[in-house]
């Protein structure tokens, strides 16, 4: 199985602009995320933006990076137009890397790449966790997925799904913002209009879901680190790679 990945980097953030610069222990944060990368069995790693500012760092610390459109509502159309420049075939795997997920486990790409390509019949593949907090189940930024008995996503919600889930039950997943796509899937997806559901919501993946297009979603076989999303998530993740630095 061969794959690529892309990192999707925009700098105008709204609560942390400039976010994939921010520096994480003498590196921008994009690079942290990059090396996770790297470190994974992807063929190849792509950097996709349309910032110049974050174009000259990533090519400073040897990345490849693929200049693309200002006008892209959202990463996944970002990697489409990647998947386009580079000429991948229909059938190629790309995997979409949040920038902001500096502590992300190489093993996961590996998994959300394999699962893909182990269910020929699926468009997506995704990856979620049992929640096992009352709070993170009640909480609407821990987006929540519903599977059929095949491990096919039934529906994405921010509302607590299934009613009364109990962290104790353990019958309640929170779904994990790495994906897995064909390139001709990405190629249908950017084509659709953006759907109620997912407007609703404010969950992409839902587009794919109301056009018919099976997303496969599997239980990771890590604990995934949070990402970056806010000042204290940023704090978060300096401090614990400090730690490690300190056990090395």
């Amino acid at each position: 199985m061969s794959f690529s990945v892309v990192i999707p980097a925009r700098f105008g953030a709204t609560r942390l602009p400039g976010k994939p610069l921010l520096d994480i222990c003498g590196k921008p944060m994009i690079q942290h995320t990059f090396e996770r990368a790297m470190a994974s069995s992807a063929a190849a790693v792509y950097i996709a933006t349309d910032d110049e500012r974050i174009r000259a760092v990533a090519e400073g610390f040897g990345a490849k990076v693929c200049m693309t459109a200002t006008s892209h509502r959202s990463g996944t159309d970002r990697i489409q137009e990647v998947t386009a420049q580079l000429q991948l075939p229909p059938t190629h795997i790309v995997v979409n890397v949040q920038a902001d997920e500096p502590l992300l486990p190489p093993q996961a790409i590996n998994q959300v790449a394999s699962n893909l390509a182990l269910h020929p019949t699926v468009g997506i593949a995704t990856l979620c966790e049992i929640i096992t907090s009352k709070d993170e189940i009640d909480d609407p930024n821990s987006v929540k997925v519903v599977l059929s008995r095949q491990g096919r996503a039934l529906y994405f919600s921010r509302s607590t799904i299934p009613w009364h889930a109990s962290a104790s039950a353990k019958n309640c997943y929170r779904h994990i913002g790495i994906y897995a796509y064909r390139v001709a899937v990405l190629n249908e997806f950017v084509q659709w209009p953006v759907t109620e559901l997912e407007l609703v919501e404010k969950l992409e993946q839902l587009r794919a879901l109301y056009n018919d297009v099976p997303i496969h979603v599997e239980v990771s076989a890590l604990q995934i680190p949070p990402g970056v999303d806010t000042e204290r998530d940023l704090e978060s993740v300096r401090a614990h790679l400090r730690g490690q630095q300190r056990n090395e």
